[in-house]
């Protein structure tokens, strides 16, 4: 092996990696920890020649390295809550801001409630899982730490739909709520009465609160519901929503304190509505996305709730048609929680305005970063910044932000 392949490694990279220095610039060694002395093998994988580092840990999981979700299961946890830390750290550094980052929110395992799965048809067999690492290839899954357990514990149930269909490759969405798994396929596969019937009896079998095939329930044992503070909510198949409840409690209660005593309200990107319940126990709440699904559902969890100040929905997609200042006049609090995307646009109309405080909620610390530039170029200062770990062992973190005036 030449001695070029033969790394020092110096740092952890924003997608968990370590980093080498070389003449060349550096490199990127997949589960290499800081201090450790390695040696580059086939597949892109290092071998340790010094001793591991002592942030260096057992995984949780047997498919650790394998799998393309998690990254860093074999850092230590102070290593891994600053590297998740650094991770929005460098994200606002590298807009020219250096706001005081708080320290990690921490999750539990087996508490994500949510996860997308493929299903794979090999010959008569199906593979179930995620996929594989750097690979569109899926494996087949026998365990998750970081799902909920009631979710690994339906594996079977959820192949045996999988090998009912005719479809060579599905898509599953899987919803762990209080009435049951909430399953969702896209699957592209022509129904026949015998097939419906045949995946009802699999999915009564397997005690699934809800199949939808391709957008057709299949079976509905029990209504699966939602607990949004305290209002109950019937999310449609398949929808968006925060994946881990921890962290949607721990979000909710940073965007409520942010808020403080503000008596209107506008909830930006509101999905479901995971902030408008916990925002209108106190103020009035203008409440907008452009996911038609989820503002109806929103609706009929509003109409049914109680003890709440009014919530006014709309459907705008504030992508294309964001808030303008003159819209944005009366408003105490903006809240927006867009996709991985951001919200270039609302933030740059919210620049311009009045609004005294903007709470902004991500799971993209780069667009985060930019769109808090936006709001600090207008005259909006930091006054937090809290790093949330929603998605554990990934190179993802969820970040609440405030601003103020």
């Amino acid at each position: 092996m030449p001695d070029a392949e033969t790394l020092d490694i110096v740092a952890l990279g924003a997608q968990g990696d370590g980093i080498a220095e070389t003449g060349e610039g550096p490199r990127y060694v997949p589960f290499a920890l800081p201090g450790e002395h390695v040696r580059m093998m086939d597949g892109g994988l290092s071998e340790i020649l010094s001793t591991p580092s002592p942030d260096r840990i057992a995984p949780v999981c047997k498919h650790f390295g394998i799998c393309g979700g998690c990254v860093a299961q074999h850092m230590s946890a102070s290593l891994y809550a600053e590297w998740k830390r650094t991770i929005v750290v460098e994200a606002f550094r590298q807009r020219g801001l250096e706001p005081d980052i708080g320290a990690l929110v921490h999750v539990p395992l087996a508490s994500r409630r949510r996860a997308v799965l493929t299903a794979h048809r090999a010959g008569s067999d199906i593979v179930l899982g995620y996929h594989r690492r750097a690979s569109h290839d899926v494996f087949q899954m026998a365990e998750c730490p970081v799902l909920e357990v009631d979710i690994v514990r339906r594996l079977p149930g959820l192949r045996a739909l999988a090998v009912a269909l005719p479809a060579r490759e599905s898509r599953i969405t899987v919803l762990h709520t209080r009435a049951g798994l909430d399953v969702a396929v896209e699957a592209s596969a022509r129904s026949s009465p015998a097939l419906l019937s045949h995946l009802a009896q699999v999915a009564a079998e397997h005690g699934f609160a809800r199949v939808v095939i391709d957008g057709e329930t299949v079976v509905q044992r029990a209504s699966p519901v939602l607990d949004l503070d305290g209002v109950a909510l019937a999310p449609p198949p398949g929808i968006f929503l925060q994946a881990v409840q921890h962290a949607e409690a721990a979000m909710i209660a940073h965007v409520r304190d942010a808020a403080g005593k503000s008596k209107r309200i506008a909830d930006l990107f509101c999905g479901l509505g995971s902030f408008t319940f916990a925002l209108a126990r106190r103020a009035r709440v203008l409440a907008m996305d452009s996911d038609a699904r989820a503002i109806g559902a929103l609706g009929d969890a509003v109409r049914h709730a109680q003890g709440l100040k009014p919530i006014e929905m709309r459907v705008r997609d504030l992508f294309r048609d964001p808030l303008s200042p003159r819209e944005l006049e009366g408003f105490d609090t903006v809240v927006f929680d867009p996709p991985r995307a951001g919200a270039k646009a609302q933030a740059e109309a919210l620049a311009k305005s009045r609004v005294p405080t903007v709470i902004a909620v991500s799971c993209n610390p780069a667009t985060l970063a930019r769109d808090a530039r936006a709001l600090i170029d207008g005259g909006y200062r930091i006054a937090s910044v809290v790093p949330i770990d929603q998605f554990l062992y990934s190179a993802h973190v969820e970040v609440v932000a405030t601003f103020r005036r």
